[in-house]
């Protein structure tokens, strides 16, 4: 004996509209992602202050000595690599998520910074980069005189 489906128009419309939303999800907000052998990391928050801008990334595995840190004008390039753990060659694995490899990682800066004051600490797998920002970019105070 057969199933026969009713054919929904609609629910065609909701399998286009999950594989768009899965597209954009996978192509704008996943940070681990392979490409071409290269891994898409470093998982990055910046957030800005008044006299600074505050870049943090996360590069588990990674050593201090492993990650170069450019900034050019207002672009700030994290790069690096995370050496692969000793694979266990006579088990097979069920799910394999860690990643090693060369990584790059540019993000365009939202102002101006001065890169000869720039601080960097490495604690717990996690980058702290400082930038501060450049003079002529910092909020001024003017002050209002009465009459």
């Amino acid at each position: 004996m057969s199933n026969l489906i009713r054919w929904e128009p609609a629910r065609e419309m909701m399998t286009l509209r999950d594989a768009m939303d899965r597209l954009f999800d996978d192509a704008f907000t996943r940070p681990l992602r392979m490409y071409d052998g290269q891994m898409s990391i470093p998982a990055v928050d910046m957030y800005q202050t008044d006299d600074e801008i505050v870049v943090k990334a996360a590069v588990p595995g990674a050593k201090a000595d492993d990650v170069q840190i450019n900034v050019t004008g207002e672009v700030l390039i994290i790069k690096g690599e995370i050496g692969e753990k000793q694979e266990v060659k006579e088990k097979a694995y069920h799910l394999r998520e860690q990643r090693w490899g060369v990584f790059e990682r540019t993000i365009a800066l939202p102002t101006d910074v001065i890169a000869d004051k720039a601080k960097a600490e490495f604690e717990n797998g996690i980058l702290t980069i400082t930038l501060p920002k450049a003079e002529e970019v910092r909020p001024k105070t003017i002050n209002i005189k009465t009459k």
